[in-house]
């Protein structure tokens, strides 16, 4: 998700009630749930570093651990400096009483709540388990259990950004500050902590609306592994057939001697696999890309009406030719297909292609040389991220040579020469 999501979602946690138990909850929630995301920073060393390690050690349940203990470390750093800040506030103020019955306000405490260490340790690996659990609702996807297993997990049932889980969180967080200032214009007595309704409501309502989408998600896999698709003809099928049909002998037949034409029996490919993903206004739109065998299809599915209908054609599964096993196996490509469950790779040796694939870089364009593409359907579909002459976000791009060596590597038009 967003960082401002996962923000709002540590908030609202701590203004649940868990605020009361130790100081510092909300401020280190708050940071703690859009910690992980400080792995972003590997793509200061290029486009595949980036992609590497985004999502990597700092959103796994081994790395949760370390983070809450630097959250802690920040906090703890700070509470000390404002106790030092305080006494020496303090003390000054006790030094320029007029008169030693004067009061001297110096042990008043810094925080309403207790400061429990071990307490706001244990919150703040909440608010860091918040923030897997978001990133593992959309179609990105995460690596829980890495460095002992690699594998992604994705649930693909809410948009990166959702602006109705971002109202409800804003709504549970402000709304108590609305009803504060209207007691305060009536003359209410003011209560501490008293968010925590408001907080927890919220929470509760995006719990029920992922669960909401988590349905609609299997119905759309549903529909699209209910198709079938009739296999493309062999490109030597019909000249074959029509070949078959021509005699040596050039003189005219009776209308009886002539054969009859080859009649082709059509083959039809059954889903093995979809992907669902969703759409960022609607439960019930989803864009999903289906597996069948050969080729893959994007469509959009509507779960309300329950039908499907393709979207952008089809494309062929990559072929073994050494070009792309040669692409594959670039940095770039081994990092691209340990993400993507479903890549589309395609090759073009044009020179134009070459050309406008090595623009804007330092490396020459290599002659005879080829581009490979790497793109992933699960973000081909959907209308916000992809849009009309613009490329697929995280689209991969491997420049060989005519030995097909490998001399140029690029993510989402970020080039990064191989040395």
């Amino acid at each position: 998700m967003e960082p401002v999501t996962h923000v709002l979602t540590g908030a609202c946690l701590a203004r649940c009630g868990l605020n009361r138990r130790a100081a510092y909850t909300t401020l280190a929630m708050a940071v703690a749930a859009e910690l992980p995301d400080i792995d972003t920073l590997w793509s200061l060393r290029g486009p595949v570093e980036g992609l590497q390690h985004h999502r990597g050690i700092t959103h796994t349940f081994l790395g949760l651990p370390f983070e809450a203990a630097f959250v802690l470390a920040l906090v703890y750093i700070l509470h000390r400096w404002r106790l030092s800040h305080a006494r020496k506030r303090h003390s000054q103020r006790a030094v320029s009483a007029p008169s030693a019955d004067d009061h001297v306000p110096i042990d008043r405490p810094l925080t309403a709540a207790p400061v429990r260490w071990g307490v706001l340790y244990g919150f703040c690996i909440l608010a860091l388990l918040s923030h897997l659990l978001l990133d593992y609702t959309n179609n990105y996807g995460l690596r829980p259990f890495f460095p002992f297993n690699s594998h992604w997990y994705a649930a693909s049932i809410v948009f990166i950004f959702d602006p109705l889980i971002f109202a409800l969180l804003v709504l549970g967080l402000i709304a108590p500050v609305i009803f504060r200032l209207i007691s305060a214009e009536v003359g209410a007595r003011r209560r501490s902590f008293a968010a925590r309704g408001w907080s927890a409501a919220a929470l509760l309502l995006v719990a029920a609306l992922c669960g909401i989408r988590w349905i609609e998600h299997g119905r759309a896999t549903q529909l699209a592994m209910s198709q079938s698709l009739e296999a493309p003809l062999p490109p030597d099928s019909q000249t074959s057939s029509q070949a078959g049909n021509i005699d040596t002998d050039s003189s005219p037949q009776p209308p009886s001697e002539q054969q009859p034409p080859t009649t082709v029996i059509p083959v039809y490919l059954s889903a093995q696999r979809a992907l669902a993903n969703p759409d960022i206004f609607s439960i019930f739109r989803w864009y999903t890309v289906t597996d069948f065998g050969p080729l893959y299809q994007l469509e959009r599915a509507d779960t309300s009406q329950q039908t499907i209908v393709a979207t952008e054609g089809t494309y062929a599964k990559p072929d073994r030719s050494a070009a792309t096993l040669d692409a594959e196996a670039s940095p770039l490509g081994k990092v691209f297909l340990d993400w993507s469950p479903m890549p589309i790779i395609t090759v073009d040796s044009s020179v134009g292609a070459v050309e406008q694939a090595v623009s804007g870089s330092d490396v020459p364009p290599p002659p005879g040389g080829s581009v490979v593409t790497l793109r992933d359907p699960r973000f081909m579909g959907v209308p916000l991220l992809h849009t009309e002459g613009r490329p697929t976000p995280l689209t991969g791009t491997v420049v060989l040579d005519r030995e097909n060596h490998v001399v140029l590597q690029a993510l989402d038009g970020r080039v990064e020469p191989t040395r």
